[in-house]
């Protein structure tokens, strides 16, 4: 039985997703397509764009992402204290960059007071869009209904551009939004589009590198970093502005990154080091465990990632019948 979307996103349990959408049929949402000869490129550049303005907007943060060939990859962060100190006029204020505003908002926005007789009227409208404003559902709505729009017009076509809503899959632990996001920042490495982290257009680690590595300068740089997303820190990132953090270092993530990348390229065998990474130990991983999973999230996992217990409790919570994962299944409700 389909678990419906509202249930696999609570915000109360875990605040860490993946999310992952993909085009419809052969349509390509950048790159070169083999089938036209048309070139798309230009396309992950809306794609960023419009990522980096809903980071500002809602109340949510981008740990990872990668726009590829004819999909694309998010982890995101539901942040529920940002969300819940927004004051009526920032939650009106932010959501006006984005819709049309009631009236009675708009108006409020302008004179700062409205008569007693709209004031039931304003709270409820309040109300609901601070409740947007922290949800996911909303944030890809207005991510790929602009991109769809943008598409269909360049190709002068109508009709659906995306397979379907995004799909999502929960991160219940530190372990599953590591995994999880190392596999969002190899995907360009996995799928032989490049063979450099460093080389990775449009993805979280290309951005997280240059920015590591020339924090207050600006150089020649290619398309894809000519907007860069405000990413949430890594424990102990220069300018820290969020208490709210990655609870790992980035040179640690990197050095982890730049190992897994090495060990599961197509092109050589495979190697596992006497000394793996930091984090791994860190977190008691097994080196050939950590790679098993990091090639291969999405195949072993399906709306949830994390500890065993943990995912079938969220599946039981969600509703779901069967709870999936690293290969084995198992009957929550059994007749």
């Amino acid at each position: 039985m389909t678990i419906s979307r509202r249930k696999l996103i609570e915000p109360q349990i875990t605040p860490f997703y993946h999310v992952i959408n993909r085009c419809v049929r052969r349509a390509y949402l950048c790159g070169e397509d083999p089938h036209n000869g048309k070139n798309y490129q230009h396309r992950r550049g809306w794609i960023v764009n419009k990522i980096k303005q809903l980071a500002t907007v809602f109340c949510i943060d981008v740990c990872a992402y990668a726009v590829m060939s004819n999909h694309y990859h998010l982890v995101l962060k539901i942040d529920i204290e940002q969300q819940q100190k927004l004051t009526p006029e920032a939650v009106i204020s932010r959501w006006l960059q984005l819709f049309n505003g009631h009236p009675i908002a708009v108006d409020f926005l302008k004179e700062g007071q409205i008569g007693a007789d709209k004031q039931q009227a304003l709270s409820n409208l309040v109300t609901e869009w601070q409740q947007r404003l922290g949800s996911i559902s909303w944030f890809m709505r207005c991510l790929n209904e602009e991109i769809a729009r943008k598409a269909n017009k360049e190709d002068q076509c109508k009709g659906v551009f995306w397979e379907g809503r995004f799909k999502s899959q929960a991160l219940l632990d530190e372990k599953a939004l590591l995994s999880c996001m190392m596999y969002v920042d190899l995907n360009p490495i996995r799928a032989g589009a490049t063979q450099s982290l460093e080389q990775s257009d449009f993805t979280s680690i290309q951005q997280r590198i240059r920015e590591y590595q020339q924090p207050k300068t600006s150089t020649k740089q290619s398309p894809s970093n000519n907007v860069h997303i405000q990413l949430l820190p890594f424990v102990g990132a220069e300018h820290q502005a969020k208490t709210a953090v990655i609870n790992f270092a980035f040179a640690d993530y990197l050095e982890l990154i730049d190992w897994t990348g090495r060990c599961i390229r197509n092109d050589k065998k495979g190697f596992i080091a006497p000394s793996q990474p930091k984090i791994l130990q860190q977190l008691g991983i097994a080196a050939d465990a950590w790679l098993d999973h990091s090639e291969q999230f999405m195949e072993r996992y399906a709306n949830v990632s994390g500890k065993w217990s943990r995912m079938c409790a969220f599946i039981q919570h969600a509703g779901g019948q069967w709870c999936k994962g690293k290969s084995a299944s198992h009957q929550l409700h059994p007749n």
